[in-house]
C-alpha cells in the first residue's frame, strides 16, 4: 500500500500511477444479490441457463455492480494520512468497454488524475481501469472524483 502523510504529499503525485488493487472473483452469488438489492433481475445477470445461450455465454456482471466494487478493489492501493475524511463527490467518464463474466477475476489499476483544492477540501480526480484477468479490454474505465478534507 502506498501512504500519503497529508494532502500535499498526494498532490505531488499527480500524473502518477498508484498501483494495482488484489484480484477478485466475481460469482452468480455477488451478481444475484446485486439483482435483489437494485431490481435489475435481467436474465444476461440472473438466468444462468438462458444467458448460456445468449450473446455472452454466461451471466454477466451489471456495469454498476462492477462500478460499485471500485472503493473494495481500491482500498489496498493508497490512503492519505492526515486529513479529516474522504467522500465519494462524482463521476466525469465512466465507460464499460467489456463486460465482465461470472467466474472472471477483475482489479483496479487506479492513476492519480489531479488534485485541485475547492470550498470544502481537496478534489482528487483518479482514473480507475478495471481489469479482467487474461482479457486486453477492461471491463471498466472511470474517472471518479473524491472530496478530500485535510485536518
Amino acid at each position: 500500500m502506498r501512504v500519503f502523510e497529508n494532502i500535499d504529499a498526494l498532490r505531488a503525485a499527480v500524473g502518477e500511477r498508484l498501483g494495482a488493487g488484489e484480484w477478485l472473483e466475481i460469482d452468480q452469488r455477488r451478481i444475484d444479490t446485486f439483482a435483489e438489492a437494485t431490481g435489475d433481475d435481467q436474465w444476461i445477470h440472473v438466468d444462468p441457463a438462458r444467458a448460456a445461450d445468449g450473446p455472452f455465454g454466461a451471466t454477466i456482471a451489471h456495469g454498476y455492480l462492477t462500478l460499485s466494487l471500485l472503493p473494495f478493489l481500491g482500498r489496498d492501493i493508497w490512503k492519505v494520512d492526515g486529513v479529516k475524511m474522504g467522500i465519494n463527490y462524482g463521476l466525469n467518464k465512466v465507460r464499460f468497454p467489456n463486460p465482465v463474466r461470472v467466474g472472471s477475476r477483475v482489479r483496479t489499476v487506479v492513476d492519480l488524475l489531479s488534485a485541485q483544492d475547492s470550498a470544502q477540501g481537496v478534489q482528487v480526480t483518479y482514473r480507475h481501469t478495471m481489469e479482467i484477468e487474461g482479457h486486453e479490454r477492461p471491463a471498466l474505465v472511470a474517472e471518479t472524483v473524491s472530496l478530500v478534507v485535510p485536518a
